[in-house]
């Protein structure tokens, strides 16, 4: 997600370390390459105009801090803007004063909005709210049936009866309102291409049910087309939020970057992931940081306060303590982090990671072999990999069904993260003997994920982190 983005971001801002001034020349080359890169990244071009001429308005204004280096004042700048481009404020969601609160479903056929409507009812569930699903898609072939099994999964019933849409969906609100449930989720069809019975059924659905929020699932891989996708919709529907979907698989961004300026409606929620855990509300801020390679603290702590065992957060924190973190216990965190979504989403909310680990291909096939090679390890060489020499390579990826270069590329990745993980430890073992844990595991607080950054910088180089925080 943003990966080429970020990239040529990372690009520009580089180059821009060890100017003393920003002259105009400076400033129109560093402008056309942002705007060049945005435009790489599918981004609106309209948005992108507007974008740009704020960033210039800003670089070339009066504002710019003469305690900053021109490097970081443009890092300041973007950021401003990207988290404007996104939306500004997070959607704080309120509920009606007389439940159910309606969430009414829209979108195009294989945005994913089925999926995403059983993914919306399980992060309402964790907001401690009991919510019921309304399957109003009696068009498409077991619609239904695949919402009643995404419902089993996330623990939530399913409402429904071979009607017609405008009947189930009201129908499903007196259900609720029956059975004491105090927030309803209507899905209800889509088809390849807006056309103008899909939109009447819709508006009807609306009519019926009155919904407090309406939100558009968009597919963020089909670039600006999901911009005229919302356009459309809006114009119908008065839509209140947009989620993303399939971001996990968009390396650059664009539709994330357009719709909120184009229809004026936030993006509410992402899916980020095919599993119904690989959900999230979208937070602007945060996403900006993700943008300008600065990790995503906030949310990775969420997720790992929602999805990780604490027994092994516990014995991973013991060994931190210790300095005895072993590929065995590589091993397990790899497979707990897998619970929290895909690798390299949870891998890029991290600060300071290096470009390399953050670039590596870890899939479920990935992870198959490292678990296939730790297992062909003995007791000893997963307790002291340094003892690995080159003929216990050749056993061990004999032994795995690998290759000695797959060998060599775990032991260096189990290095990287080795180095991280003692920085953790060291600021976790400081907190403790200051008393600064309340008990739990010692899972790093934002604090001391921005001191391993800044702890990382380049040169001396401030932390972009500490150049937001210090602003």
């Amino acid at each position: 997600m943003f990966d080429s983005l970020s990239d040529r971001f990372e690009g520009i801002f580089t180059r821009l370390r060890g100017k003393g001034r920003l002259g105009d020349a400076d400033v129109d080359e560093v402008l056309r390459e942002i705007r060049t890169a945005l435009l790489e990244a599918d981004v609106n071009f309209v948005v992108v105009r507007t974008m740009v001429g704020r960033i210039r308005q800003r670089t070339i204004g009066a504002e710019l801090s003469k305690s900053l280096s021109p490097a970081q004042q443009v890092i300041k700048i973007v950021h401003d803007e990207l988290r404007q481009t996104l939306g500004g404020e997070t959607l704080r969601l309120t509920y009606a004063p007389r439940p159910p609160t309606v969430v009414l479903m829209a979108g195009l056929q294989g945005s994913g909005k089925t999926t995403n409507t059983a993914k919306l009812a399980r992060w309402f569930k964790q907001q401690g709210r009991h919510p019921l699903l309304v399957g109003a898609d009696l068009q498409r072939p077991a619609a239904v049936q695949q919402l009643q099994t995404l419902g089993s999964q996330v623990g939530v019933p399913v409402f429904s009866e071979p009607t017609d849409p405008v009947t189930v969906a009201r129908r499903g609100l007196e259900h609720a309102r029956d059975t004491g449930r105090d927030v309803l989720i209507v899905d209800t069809a889509g088809r390849l291409a807006i056309d103008t019975e899909m939109m009447s059924q819709v508006r009807e659905i609306s009519d019926a049910v009155e919904p407090d929020y309406t939100f558009l699932v968009v597919d963020a891989m089909t670039g600006q087309d999901a911009v005229t996708v919302a356009e459309a919709f809006h114009a119908t529907l008065a839509i209140d939020g947009v989620i993303l979907t399939k971001l996990d698989g968009d390396a650059r961004g664009g539709a994330a970057l357009s719709v909120k300026e184009v229809i004026g409606r936030p993006i509410a929620f992402a899916s980020t992931g095919e599993k119904v855990a690989d959900f999230e509300q979208f937070h602007p801020d945060r996403m900006a940081d993700r943008i300008l390679g600065m990790g995503d603290v906030l949310t990775l702590i969420e997720k790992v306060e929602q999805e990780y065992d604490q027994d092994v957060a516990a014995k991973a924190e013991a060994a931190l303590l210790e300095g005895s973190f072993t590929l065995e216990d590589f091993l397990e965190q790899m497979q707990q982090i897998r619970k929290m979504g895909p690798l390299q989403g949870i891998i890029g909310m991290m600060p300071g990671v290096p470009k390399e680990l953050k670039n590596a291909d870890i899939g479920e096939k990935e992870l198959g072999r490292v678990e296939a090679i730790i297992r062909s390890m003995t007791t000893e060489e997963r307790r002291k990999p340094d003892l690995i020499n080159g003929s216990r390579k050749t056993r061990i990826a004999a032994g795995s069904g690998t290759s000695t270069s797959e060998v060599n590329l775990l032991l260096k990745q189990f290095k990287d993260v080795s180095k991280m993980m003692k920085r953790f430890g060291g600021v976790a073992k400081q907190g403790k003997k200051k008393g600064k844990r309340r008990g739990g595991p010692a899972l790093p607080n934002l604090k001391q994920l921005q001191a391993m950054q800044e702890q990382q910088g380049q040169g001396g180089q401030e932390s972009a982190l500490d150049i937001l925080r210090r602003s």
